[in-house]
């Protein structure tokens, strides 16, 4: 069993709590059964690690903010990733844990002009690792406007798809970033879609609950996350 951090820095909707719980609970779902015990720090309520060393590697939640919202305990947060960066502690980063590493290493984060990105999304994996099953196309739901512009110095692309040019990222050996959401399931995809009519707009709204019949690559993404702790 490996003892993960969880970096709590948002929370779903809570008109989509019902569908599977917050966070914490939806990478517990994930997670658990792959020999990976998630301890939760809520960082967006102060509680952040005293030492890196308190667990066997971290992650960072998805959150509804902007990583370049002015937030003292969000450049808290982003301090730490540097410094797992710097001491090479293992870290894997969902949404905006991806899009925070990459401000954190000097990369630009801003609203994309393709607009929100939503539904089902296919990522080409173009650096595959050993800790992968295959290097086929990743198949997840996608929810979000801001995205990495540029690759930050000394990161890898690790996945792209042809809406998001920087969909994933390696930095060294012992972190790794991806931006569309394993622990979304198709129901709680939909339920947030259903929720944001109009925010997203109707007809892109229902368009994306459309690509949701397309299986979903949960388990495959997690089986990554489980195989790239359990290395270390």
């Amino acid at each position: 069993m490996k003892k993960i951090g969880l970096l709590l820095v948002g929370h779903i909707d809570a008109g989509s709590l019902h569908v599977g719980g917050d966070y914490p609970e939806l990478y517990a779902d994930i997670l658990g059964p792959q020999g990976i015990e998630l301890t939760t720090y809520r960082c967006d309520e102060g509680q952040m690690p005293d030492s890196l060393n308190e667990q066997d590697g971290w992650m960072c939640s998805p959150s509804r903010l902007s990583v370049y919202d002015d937030h003292a305990w969000l450049r808290d947060v982003e301090q730490l990733l540097r410094d797992m960066v710097a001491k090479e502690s293992p870290y894997v980063g969902i949404c905006f844990g991806h899009q925070l590493m990459g401000q954190a290493l000097g990369a630009t984060v801003a609203k994309a002009d393709y607009g929100w990105g939503i539904g089902a999304k296919h990522y080409e994996v173009v650096a595959p690792q050993s800790w992968m099953d295959s290097s086929d196309d990743i198949v997840l739901a996608a929810s979000h406007q801001d995205q990495v512009q540029s690759l930050p110095d000394g990161a890898r692309l690790l996945a792209k798809s042809d809406y998001c040019p920087i969909g994933g990222m390696l930095i060294g050996d012992r972190a790794w970033t991806l931006q569309v959401h394993p622990e979304f399931s198709p129901a709680l995809a939909d339920s947030l879609l259903a929720t944001r009519l109009a925010l997203f707009g109707e007809e892109k709204a229902n368009a994306a609950r459309a690509t949701l019949a397309e299986p979903l690559q949960q388990q495959r993404i997690a089986g990554w996350i489980s195989n790239f702790f359990h290395q270390f």
